[in-house]
């Protein structure tokens, strides 16, 4: 059995949502130059947890997957040689919207992804007011470094 270099990237976000890719980019980066093979970002990383409160025009930051998102973490994925696990705000269709895990293989492409089912609904985690339940059950999904369940 051999070893494998995992990279856990947590950072404080800010408002500003290209700020925030860029410096996930740069922490990525320097996990895969020390090592990491598999690097695993946090719950719905490209922008402020927006789940505090009710607010219509925080569905903006939704988007489709594939969309810009897997595009641009794909593209760092290839670069690098290796597989990131994203957390995105999905945008599946108009109204139906999910908490969605994605595995990106280093091709770049998707390897699979999770659709969030436990959806809380507590003060500060008002997560039921944007998100859908999760409709494609649990199901690991294979990458070029081994077989992960993804939640």
């Amino acid at each position: 059995m051999r070893e494998l270099k995992i990279g856990f990237l947590q950072q404080h976000n800010v408002e500003d949502i290209k700020n925030n890719i860029e410096r996930l980019a740069e922490g990525i980066t320097n996990l895969a130059q020390r090592g990491a093979e598999l690097v695993i970002l946090q719950e719905l990383h490209n922008s402020l947890y927006f789940c505090q409160t009710e607010d219509v025009n925080k569905f903006d930051l939704a988007e489709t997957i594939p969309g810009p998102s897997t595009g641009f973490y794909g593209e760092l994925a290839r670069e690098l040689g290796i597989v990131i696990v994203t957390s995105l705000f999905e945008k599946r269709a108009p109204g139906l919207y999910h908490n969605t895990a994605v595995v990106i293989e280093k091709d770049g492409s998707i390897a699979g992804k999770y659709r969030k089912m436990h959806i809380p609904d507590d003060p500060a985690y008002y997560e039921k007011f944007y998100f859908t339940l999760g409709d494609l059950g649990f199901h690991p999904i294979d990458t070029s470094v081994g077989r992960l369940g993804v939640l």
